[in-house]
């Protein structure tokens, strides 16, 4: 009787035990899937436009997703450059990024936002986006590989350098310019005379520094936040394009996600855009005072002779792409409006 009790006792504990055991794995098992993580990578430093926008994102996705799965962001081209997270969106081995030049160079028609002086202001670009964007370009994007969630901003380019103000495109000429990954960014800093030189954002600062670049060209809160009115004397307000910003996923990753956190990532993308043209014009109107304070000297720019000096680029973009110039000729009738 005592071992036939004893029997029974081993085998109540471990029917506990599997029991026990069983329930951890399906705890375990939860926690895996509330745990599941939509890495979003992008270039962008401490205080820039970018990590503002893509941390408003991730509290705002958050809060929708519950447990369902978790956005965290790697700023600072943690994940990469520009390149090499476009490389990683098509591959499925990165979730989300935010593109904003380098989308020319995975889809040529982007090279419309390469165009100079094309976009006007922000009211302007919802409308370009409503009418060309969103129907035309971005079905040409999932031919590609990629799909688009959202349109944010990278904002309104200016020039810094270390030689002297650039007022017209003449003062360019010869100055050794870093640019973002894009052809027709390239093209169009050669046809003002300077000798432009594609690189990575994370690779600038230290080019600046030690003379490798003469200058660059960025929108403000990229200048600001990469601290480069600490190595640079003049800064030019040209304004000559405005680069929007995407929020990007590879196709085959993103479909393969389940659907309700696929809708709650497009709806909070698109719900973002306020908060980020808002952020946008708020710095756009106080980074010129603190670059000042820097010590970096601003002037203004001619930007008639810039516009006169763009001719040839939209030419070439119109001869080049497929669809290019219509493209580009239905934009500008956008902007009569404004």
């Amino acid at each position: 009787m005592p071992i036939r009790q004893c029997n029974l006792g081993a085998l109540t504990r471990r029917a506990v035990t599997t029991v026990l055991g069983a329930s951890a794995l399906l705890l375990a098992s939860g926690a895996a899937h509330a745990q599941m993580e939509i890495k979003l990578g992008h270039v962008g430093g401490p205080g820039s436009l970018f990590e503002r926008s893509a941390n408003e994102f991730a509290r705002l996705a958050n809060e929708r997703l519950g447990n369902k799965a978790k956005v965290v962001v790697f700023g600072s081209s943690q994940l990469g450059g520009d390149s090499e997270m476009m490389q990683k969106l098509r591959l499925g081995t990165l979730e989300l990024s935010i593109p904003s030049t380098i989308m020319s160079s995975n889809v040529p028609a982007f090279g419309m936002f390469e165009m100079p002086y094309l976009v006007k202001n922000r009211d302007h670009m919802k409308k370009i986006e409503s009418d060309i964007l969103r129907p035309t370009m971005f079905p040409m994007a999932e031919e590609k590989g990629f799909k688009i969630l959202g349109v944010w901003e990278n904002g309104f380019r200016h020039i810094t350098s270390n030689v002297k103000p650039i007022v017209k495109p003449e003062d360019l000429k010869g100055m050794k310019l870093r640019v973002p990954p894009g052809v027709w960014r390239v093209k169009m800093f050669q046809a003002y005379g300077a000798n432009p030189s594609p690189m990575a954002l994370s690779e600038v600062f230290v080019a600046l520094q030690t003379g490798v670049m003469d200058g660059q060209e960025n929108p403000l809160t990229q200048i600001y936040s990469s601290k480069f009115q600490e190595v640079q004397k003049f800064m030019s307000m040209t304004g000559h394009v405005y680069t929007p910003a995407f929020l990007a996923a590879g196709s085959r990753k993103f479909n393969s996600l389940p659907a309700d956190v696929r809708q709650i990532l497009e709806k909070t993308a698109q719900d973002v855009q306020p908060f980020v043209y808002r952020t946008a014009a708020q710095l756009d109107g106080e980074l010129v005072d603190k670059i000042k304070a820097a010590g970096t000297q601003v002037n203004e720019a001619d930007k008639n002779a810039f516009i006169a000096a763009s001719k040839a680029v939209y030419e070439e973009f119109g001869k080049e792409v497929p669809g290019g110039a219509d493209l580009v000729n239905k934009a500008v009738a956008l902007g009569a409006a404004f």
